[in-house]
Protein backbone atom coordinates (compact mmCIF):
# COMPACT_ATOMS: atom_id res chain seq x y z
CA UNK A 1 0.00 0.00 0.00
CA UNK A 2 1.27 3.21 -0.70
CA UNK A 3 1.77 5.85 1.81
CA UNK A 4 -0.80 8.24 0.47
CA UNK A 5 -3.32 5.35 0.17
CA UNK A 6 -2.05 4.42 3.51
CA UNK A 7 -2.87 8.07 4.72
CA UNK A 8 -5.99 8.17 3.09
CA UNK A 9 -7.47 4.64 4.75
CA UNK A 10 -7.10 5.96 8.39
CA UNK A 11 -3.32 5.41 8.82
CA UNK A 12 -2.94 9.36 9.51
CA UNK A 13 -2.70 8.65 13.49
CA UNK A 14 0.34 6.01 12.94
CA UNK A 15 1.73 8.84 10.59
CA UNK A 16 1.75 11.23 13.29
CA UNK A 17 2.25 9.19 16.36
CA UNK A 18 5.43 7.40 14.60
CA UNK A 19 6.34 11.62 13.64
CA UNK A 20 6.48 12.98 17.11
CA UNK A 21 8.04 10.01 18.83
CA UNK A 22 11.06 10.33 16.12
CA UNK A 23 11.07 14.04 17.01
CA UNK A 24 10.11 13.73 20.31
CA UNK A 25 9.60 18.27 20.02
CA UNK A 26 6.15 19.57 20.44
CA UNK A 27 3.99 20.63 16.90
CA UNK A 28 0.98 22.68 16.10
CA UNK A 29 -1.62 21.24 14.06
CA UNK A 30 -0.69 23.33 11.56
CA UNK A 31 3.46 22.80 11.49
CA UNK A 32 2.80 19.09 11.83
CA UNK A 33 0.39 19.47 8.41
CA UNK A 34 3.09 21.58 6.85
CA UNK A 35 6.05 19.23 7.51
CA UNK A 36 3.90 15.65 6.18
CA UNK A 37 1.88 16.57 3.76
CA UNK A 38 4.45 16.28 0.69
CA UNK A 39 5.61 13.16 1.87
CA UNK A 40 2.71 11.63 3.22
CA UNK A 41 -0.14 13.58 1.51
CA UNK A 42 -2.06 13.93 4.49
CA UNK A 43 -4.60 17.05 4.42
CA UNK A 44 -5.00 19.49 7.22
CA UNK A 45 -8.46 17.93 8.67
CA UNK A 46 -7.02 14.68 8.41
CA UNK A 47 -4.37 15.73 10.55
CA UNK A 48 -6.44 17.67 13.45
CA UNK A 49 -8.76 15.01 13.65
CA UNK A 50 -5.92 12.56 13.47
CA UNK A 51 -3.97 14.77 16.33
CA UNK A 52 -7.21 15.03 18.72
CA UNK A 53 -7.73 11.15 18.54
CA UNK A 54 -4.07 10.33 19.64
CA UNK A 55 -4.67 13.19 22.55
CA UNK A 56 -8.16 11.83 23.37
CA UNK A 57 -6.76 8.00 23.94
CA UNK A 58 -3.49 9.42 25.73
CA UNK A 59 -1.00 8.15 23.35
CA UNK A 60 0.49 12.02 23.08
CA UNK A 61 -0.08 14.92 24.95
CA UNK A 62 -1.72 17.83 24.23
CA UNK A 63 -1.04 21.60 25.77
CA UNK A 64 -3.58 24.76 24.58
CA UNK A 65 -1.75 27.93 24.69
CA UNK A 66 -4.10 30.90 23.72
CA UNK A 67 -6.18 30.08 20.70
CA UNK A 68 -3.74 27.52 20.04
CA UNK A 69 -3.09 23.76 20.65
CA UNK A 70 0.87 21.95 20.87
CA UNK A 71 0.74 18.26 20.71
CA UNK A 72 4.07 16.51 21.76
CA UNK A 73 4.88 12.97 22.67
CA UNK A 74 4.30 11.34 25.89
CA UNK A 75 7.63 11.53 27.91
CA UNK A 76 6.41 7.94 29.60
CA UNK A 77 5.65 5.99 26.75
CA UNK A 78 8.85 6.55 25.63
CA UNK A 79 11.87 4.26 26.07
CA UNK A 80 14.41 5.32 28.81
CA UNK A 81 18.31 5.78 27.66
CA UNK A 82 20.73 4.21 28.65
CA UNK A 83 23.73 6.13 30.68
CA UNK A 84 25.85 5.74 28.08
CA UNK A 85 23.11 7.26 25.42
CA UNK A 86 22.94 10.19 27.91
CA UNK A 87 26.60 10.82 27.99
CA UNK A 88 26.44 10.88 24.24
CA UNK A 89 23.40 13.22 23.98
CA UNK A 90 25.21 15.47 26.48
CA UNK A 91 28.20 15.45 23.84
CA UNK A 92 26.28 16.02 21.34
CA UNK A 93 24.74 19.31 23.01
CA UNK A 94 28.00 20.21 24.28
CA UNK A 95 29.42 20.19 20.42
CA UNK A 96 26.28 21.98 19.37
CA UNK A 97 26.49 24.86 21.66
CA UNK A 98 30.29 25.31 20.57
CA UNK A 99 29.30 24.82 17.02
CA UNK A 100 26.42 27.38 17.62
CA UNK A 101 28.45 29.77 19.55
CA UNK A 102 31.13 29.88 16.69
CA UNK A 103 28.21 30.37 13.66
CA UNK A 104 27.03 33.53 16.16
CA UNK A 105 30.32 34.67 16.10
CA UNK A 106 31.31 34.62 12.66
CA UNK A 107 27.90 36.65 11.94
CA UNK A 108 28.77 39.11 14.29
CA UNK A 109 31.95 39.33 12.23
CA UNK A 110 30.27 39.59 8.99
CA UNK A 111 27.62 41.95 10.34
CA UNK A 112 30.52 44.40 11.19
CA UNK A 113 32.16 43.82 7.85
CA UNK A 114 28.92 44.55 6.04
CA UNK A 115 28.04 48.01 8.58
CA UNK A 116 31.54 48.78 6.67
CA UNK A 117 31.02 47.71 3.78
CA UNK A 118 27.80 49.94 3.54
CA UNK A 119 29.32 53.21 4.54
CA UNK A 120 32.29 52.82 2.34
CA UNK A 121 32.33 54.87 -1.19
CA UNK A 122 31.30 52.69 -4.16
CA UNK A 123 34.18 51.70 -7.00
CA UNK A 124 32.31 54.21 -9.62
CA UNK A 125 31.89 57.34 -6.86
CA UNK A 126 35.56 56.52 -5.92
CA UNK A 127 36.49 56.99 -9.69
CA UNK A 128 34.48 59.85 -9.33
CA UNK A 129 36.13 61.72 -6.89
CA UNK A 130 39.25 61.13 -7.94
CA UNK A 131 38.57 62.73 -11.25
CA UNK A 132 37.52 65.87 -9.12
CA UNK A 133 40.78 66.08 -7.00
CA UNK A 134 42.58 65.24 -9.90
CA UNK A 135 41.17 68.45 -11.83
CA UNK A 136 41.07 70.54 -8.55
CA UNK A 137 44.96 69.70 -7.83
CA UNK A 138 45.51 70.66 -11.76
CA UNK A 139 44.22 74.32 -11.27
CA UNK A 140 45.93 74.40 -8.11
CA UNK A 141 48.84 74.07 -9.21
CA UNK A 142 48.45 76.43 -11.94
CA UNK A 143 47.77 79.07 -9.82
CA UNK A 144 50.62 78.16 -8.08
CA UNK A 145 52.72 78.15 -11.13
CA UNK A 146 51.33 81.55 -12.22
CA UNK A 147 52.35 83.29 -8.68
CA UNK A 148 55.83 81.92 -8.58
CA UNK A 149 56.14 83.87 -12.22
CA UNK A 150 54.62 87.15 -10.99
CA UNK A 151 57.16 90.13 -11.00
CA UNK A 152 55.18 91.92 -8.34
CA UNK A 153 56.06 89.98 -4.91
CA UNK A 154 56.17 91.76 -1.86
CA UNK A 155 59.70 91.61 -0.32
CA UNK A 156 60.10 90.84 3.29
CA UNK A 157 61.17 94.34 4.00
CA UNK A 158 58.08 95.61 2.59
CA UNK A 159 55.70 93.76 4.76
CA UNK A 160 57.64 94.39 7.38
CA UNK A 161 57.44 98.18 6.78
CA UNK A 162 53.53 97.83 5.91
CA UNK A 163 53.52 95.79 9.28
CA UNK A 164 54.85 98.43 11.62
CA UNK A 165 52.58 101.18 9.59
CA UNK A 166 49.62 99.61 10.71
CA UNK A 167 50.20 98.73 13.71
CA UNK A 168 51.07 102.98 14.33
CA UNK A 169 48.08 103.73 12.55
CA UNK A 170 46.12 101.55 14.88
CA UNK A 171 47.24 102.80 18.03
CA UNK A 172 46.49 106.30 17.00
CA UNK A 173 43.19 105.10 16.18
CA UNK A 174 42.17 103.80 19.02
CA UNK A 175 44.01 106.76 21.50
CA UNK A 176 41.79 109.41 19.11
CA UNK A 177 38.48 106.84 19.66
CA UNK A 178 39.12 106.80 23.45
CA UNK A 179 39.82 111.01 23.28
CA UNK A 180 37.16 111.43 21.59
CA UNK A 181 34.83 109.51 23.60
CA UNK A 182 35.49 111.12 26.73
CA UNK A 183 34.98 114.53 25.12
CA UNK A 184 31.83 113.44 24.53
CA UNK A 185 31.07 111.75 27.82
CA UNK A 186 31.89 114.85 29.34
CA UNK A 187 29.36 116.83 26.95
CA UNK A 188 26.93 114.45 27.63
CA UNK A 189 26.79 114.55 31.31
CA UNK A 190 24.54 118.33 31.43
CA UNK A 191 22.92 117.50 27.86
CA UNK A 192 19.18 117.71 29.13
CA UNK A 193 17.94 114.80 26.32
CA UNK A 194 18.71 111.62 25.39
CA UNK A 195 22.90 110.38 23.35
CA UNK A 196 20.42 109.80 19.93
CA UNK A 197 18.58 113.03 20.21
CA UNK A 198 22.00 114.59 20.67
CA UNK A 199 23.39 113.08 17.52
CA UNK A 200 20.57 114.30 15.70
CA UNK A 201 20.65 117.21 16.46
CA UNK A 202 24.10 118.07 16.01
CA UNK A 203 23.67 116.11 12.51
CA UNK A 204 20.95 118.93 11.80
CA UNK A 205 23.59 121.82 12.90
CA UNK A 206 20.79 122.59 15.50
CA UNK A 207 23.22 122.42 18.93
CA UNK A 208 24.27 126.04 19.60
CA UNK A 209 24.70 124.63 22.98
CA UNK A 210 26.69 122.63 22.09
CA UNK A 211 29.61 124.80 21.31
CA UNK A 212 29.02 126.82 24.66
CA UNK A 213 29.24 123.44 26.53
CA UNK A 214 32.41 122.36 24.72
CA UNK A 215 33.69 125.48 24.90
CA UNK A 216 33.65 125.83 28.66
CA UNK A 217 35.62 122.28 29.18
CA UNK A 218 38.77 124.24 27.85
Amino acid sequence: MSKGREAAGGGAAAVLLRYLREQNRPYSAQDAFGNLQREHGLGKTAVVKALEQLAQQGRIREKVYGKQKIYFADQEQLPAASDAELRGLDGEIAARTAQLQALQQSCRQMEAELKDLNGSMTTPEIASEIEALTKDCASYTEKLERIKSATNHVTPEEKEKVCREQQLYSREWRRRKRMASDLLDAILEGYPKSKKEFFVSTKAGQCPWLLSRTLSLF
